[in-house]
């Protein structure tokens, strides 16, 4: 068992390039920046010192990167430069500008002001495990750009360890990013994001039930009361544990939508571990979770490689995601009328929907006659 674990983390691992903040000059893109604000508890690495990195910092710290996404690219894509030589901005993702913030103050004025010319919305993005800092902001920032996301873009990276064998560390992290996060969800909302939307995706899956559970406990509601939906993308964690985070929270944030797949190699490797037969974010069996208000979207159809991001990697899935209003209008009012507007099958049970997303043939093509 523990050979079969070693040899698929490293088949895993070995299909995921590690990204690192590169810099090159704005005048060298054709197009603006993705500006992502950033709520990091990432400290320094304990063995290097190097900054940012795996390191566990109780302090909140907070940034803003301006990224320039290639405008040739395949969607979906992140193309990185070479180690050996600096990135293009025409072919390759980089970063244009920086903020490192001091104090608490100078970023919530920045962001408060960034919010006020975007309907004061804010999208928050939370990674899942073996991510760095840059995998994360790169992340977002090309999702941004291929869904053209509305609000400002706000990135919460806490200390993985970014390595393939720090499952472990990870899940410990996770729970010890959980105030963190909490701090930061209200810093958004001090700064005048009257909608909050979370996106997280794997383990970040856990951490955001986590922190959202303790804010239920806290009893305040100023900030419970400003997020507009919450939306897991292949979350890694037992679905019993989500059901317990659940009933704690009361009624979910709405819509509350699930991406799972039933090809996700990694969930499954994370399953045959924890001894289980699936996780949430590979559950195919929707009466598990039919008290709850959630729409869970199969989109294995679009699955490649390990089938863990489908929703962000998927060129022809994130074209289908990026039609403008017919996906809020999937998941909105009356769920008889889902089947129409998404191309699969919907299956409600009691409270709970389940849309399994049919592959559809040369779809990119037909939306654009």
């Amino acid at each position: 068992m523990q050979r079969f674990v070693v040899i698929a983390l490293v088949v895993l691992a070995a299909c995921t390039p590690r990204a690192e903040i590169t810099y090159a000059p704005a005048a060298l893109s054709s197009q603006p920046p993705v500006p992502v604000f950033v709520g990091t508890t990432r400290g320094p690495d304990p063995d290097t010192g190097a900054d940012l990195t795996r390191g566990r910092s109780e302090t909140l710290r907070f940034a803003r990167f301006d990224v320039s996404v290639p405008p040739d690219r395949k969607a979906g894509t992140i193309p990185l430069p070479p180690r050996n030589r600096a990135p293009d901005p025409m072919r390759e993702f980089s970063v244009s500008g920086q903020q490192l913030y001091s104090a608490k103050a100078a970023f919530r004025a920045d962001l408060s002001r960034a919010l006020a010319s975007h309907g004061h919305e804010a999208v928050i993005f939370v990674h899942g495990y073996n991510n760095t800092l840059a995998d994360g902001v790169y992340r977002f920032a090309q999702m941004g750009r291929d869904l053209k996301l509305p609000g400002v873009l706000v990135h919460y990276s806490w200390p993985s360890r970014a390595n393939v064998f720090g499952y472990a560390y990870d899940r410990d992290s996770a729970l010890f990013a959980r105030d963190g996060f909490e701090r930061l969800l209200r810093e958004v909302s001090a700064a005048g994001a009257r909608r909050i939307v979370i996106v997280a995706h794997s383990m970040g899956g856990a951490l955001t039930m986590e922190t959202l559970r303790q804010i239920a406990i806290s009893g305040d509601g100023a900030v419970r009361n400003r997020i507009a939906g919450v939306v897991l993308i292949s979350p890694d964690l037992d679905v019993d544990v989500f059901r317990s985070q659940a009933r704690r929270i009361g009624r979910l944030p709405q819509p509350f939508i699930i991406f799972t797949s039933e090809r996700d190699r990694a969930l499954a490797l994370s399953a045959r571990v924890a001894g289980e037969g699936e996780r949430l974010g590979n559950l195919r069996d929707v009466t598990r979770v039919a008290d709850l208000e959630v729409t869970m979207v199969e989109v294995g159809a679009y699955s490649s490689g390990d089938g863990h991001f489908t929703v962000g990697s998927s060129p022809t899935l994130l074209a289908l995601l990026g039609r403008e209003g017919e996906l809020n209008a999937a998941f909105a009012g009356d769920r008889s009328g889902q089947a129409g507007l998404l191309p699969g099958f919907v299956l409600t049970v009691r409270d709970a929907t389940r849309i399994v997303l049919a592959p559809v043939e040369e779809l990119v093509e037909g939306m654009a006659n």
